[in-house]
């Protein structure tokens, strides 16, 4: 019997549903911007798709290699870089998705967002698919402390660049995208909450 964990790794049970409806396919190429050390990428470097990342850490680029090492042998070590997302090398309009999984959430300011989203929109072909987790303050209006602009104290005890619905909706018309799902949020014990945010480039 196989070991999905093995298989799966520790991928994003919400990436894998758009696996499972049929929107990610073998074939496609993938990027996954702000990758860490490529926990949403096991299961597509098994699996033999065109895998691209980036992370502004170049040790977590250096662990993400290692992984294609031994799942990829043949993926081009140029396909993993390190560098910022809101200033990714890949060419414009190259892959078929992006992922952003717990990083914008990380920006310093409305600015900083913008500049990495627009970072993860740029590299998207038209008619592909934008995944993206992250922080917010939905279900939970008036539980964050704001500590600068959107960058706020969480009951979780972290800090994070917090957005809400109707500025997730806002950035959706600016970049003339179409919803693919209405926005998901899991709230979490009263502690956090977490959108899923999953939009198709027109």
């Amino acid at each position: 019997m196989m070991d999905l964990r093995q298989h799966l790794g520790a991928i994003d049970i919400y990436l894998l549903d758009q696996v499972l409806r049929g929107r990610i396919k073998p074939g496609m190429m993938i990027l996954d911007a702000g990758c860490g050390g490529g926990r949403n990428l096991r299961y597509f470097l098994r699996e033999g798709y065109e895998v691209f990342a980036a992370d502004a850490e170049p040790g977590a680029i250096d662990s993400l290699r290692s992984l294609a090492a031994d799942l990829a042998p043949g993926l081009p070590e140029t396909n993993l870089r390190a560098e910022a997302v809101e200033a990714m090398s890949f060419p414009e309009g190259s892959v078929d998705v992006v992922i952003s999984s717990a990083v914008l959430h990380f920006a310093r300011d409305d600015d900083h967002f913008r500049a990495m989203l627009d970072g993860c929109w740029r590299v998207l072909r038209p008619g592909g698919l934008f995944f993206c987790r992250l922080a917010s303050t939905i279900g939970m209006e008036g539980r964050f402390r704001s500590i600068r602009g959107r960058w706020s104290a969480v009951p979780d005890g972290s800090e994070r660049y917090l957005v809400d619905q109707e500025f997730l909706l806002e950035e959706a018309a600016r970049l003339g995208s179409h919803p693919a799902d209405p926005l998901k949020t899991t709230v979490v014990q009263d502690l956090r909450c977490m959108t899923t945010w999953v939009l198709w480039k027109v």
